[in-house]
């Protein structure tokens, strides 16, 4: 699978960590910065995965900034994006199944190691499931795009 992953900062440890560890599980990552702990503003990198997953250039998305929500808000902001703060197995699980997110959010400064790459690996493995939350979804593509005709959004 394609991944591409952006971190800012304070999430730069646990997107080298993740990143190296996808590699590991043979997907094929897409680094779109930081590179190194100097601070850096979250919203360019959050939208720079937003973008890469809607123009297909990769699959899914993991966004790491220190709580997650930050990040997650700068890629909710690319049109197409739906992207998750998870916190644990359950949440991975469930952004994924039921609300087909597209980009997984972590804090790097609230999980630990283990608990992120279980996230992870879930959200990974995880399908949309369809049915009822189709309908659901589909309302959220709406409010979208009512947003974006109503020059809300770029």
């Amino acid at each position: 699978m394609r991944i591409a992953v952006g971190a800012d900062h304070a999430g730069y440890g646990l997107k080298q960590l993740l990143s190296d560890h996808l590699r590991t599980l043979g997907h094929a990552v897409s680094d779109l910065g930081t590179d190194s702990e100097t601070p850096v503003d979250y919203p360019e990198f959050g939208a720079a995965v937003g973008r890469a997953v809607v123009a297909g250039a990769a699959e899914l998305g993991l966004c790491v900034c220190g709580t997650g929500i930050g990040i997650a808000m700068a890629a909710n902001k690319v049109p197409g994006v739906r992207a998750a703060v998870v916190h644990d197995v359950t949440t991975a699980r469930l952004a994924r199944a039921h609300n087909h997110a597209n980009v997984v959010c972590l804090g790097g400064r609230i999980l630990g190691e283990q608990v992120a790459k279980d996230a992870l690996d879930t959200f990974l493995s995880t399908a949309p499931e369809g049915g009822r939350h189709d309908r659901r979804v589909a309302e959220l593509a709406g409010l979208e795009e009512a947003a974006t005709a109503a020059g809300a959004r770029p």
